[in-house]
């Protein structure tokens, strides 16, 4: 029996979605594991082999991190990979105020899963997704991130709106996902 791939995430409501998404057919079992990794700085696809090497030689085998970003277009794909900070000190009305002075208030949700098999020498594969959408002043309820200011295009709702089953059919996370799932389907890693 393989080992159980190891998801690094404190974020009990983002297990809970990543394991929604995968569904009941996913050849491997999910754990979860909070690792205080560092945090890293560049584009996402870097930021996130690094943090998922780093996570690997914590744990000792297999193991996906993630890697979520929110860019404005109006702002040349800022804050992207920092929005989790830019959240933390501006909660959503500073995002969405960010873009007063702009026309432009469109942008794209982006999630980058990165793997690694457990084996140091093994290439970290990125499996990533992307939604686009419009930012909006907050609606709906607050409890996951910047939900309430995104609102995929083609909806007239905020991801924060949305039943969770359709923001898990449609979000950039389920599109990353969908990919890591093929992956292990396809290359029957168990």
């Amino acid at each position: 029996m393989a080992k159980p791939l190891v998801f690094v995430t404190g974020n009990a409501k983002k297990l809970e979605e990543v394991v929604a998404i995968l569904g009941k057919n996913f050849p491997r079992a999910i754990t979860n594991q909070r690792i205080d990794l560092p945090e890293y700085q560049g584009e996402a696809e870097d930021i996130s082999i690094s943090k998922c090497k780093a996570a690997q030689a914590i744990v000792n085998g297999p193991v996906i991190v993630e890697d979520t970003c929110l860019a404005f277009n109006a702002m040349q794909g800022l804050p992207g990979p920092y929005i989790k900070w830019f959240l933390d000190k501006l909660g959503p009305e500073g995002l969405h105020n960010m873009l007063a002075a702009w026309e432009d208030k469109s942008a794209e949700a982006i999630c980058t899963f990165a793997y690694s098999s457990g084996n140091p020498e093994d290439e970290v594969i990125l499996f990533q997704g992307k939604t686009t959408g419009t930012i909006v002043p907050p609606r709906g309820p607050r409890s996951f991130g910047w939900d309430p200011i995104f609102q995929p295009d083609g909806y007239t709702k905020t991801y924060a709106e949305l039943p969770k089953s359709v923001k898990n059919e449609i979000s950039h996370r389920s599109k990353a996902l969908e990919q890591l799932k093929n992956y292990f389907m396809q290359n029957n890693e168990r």
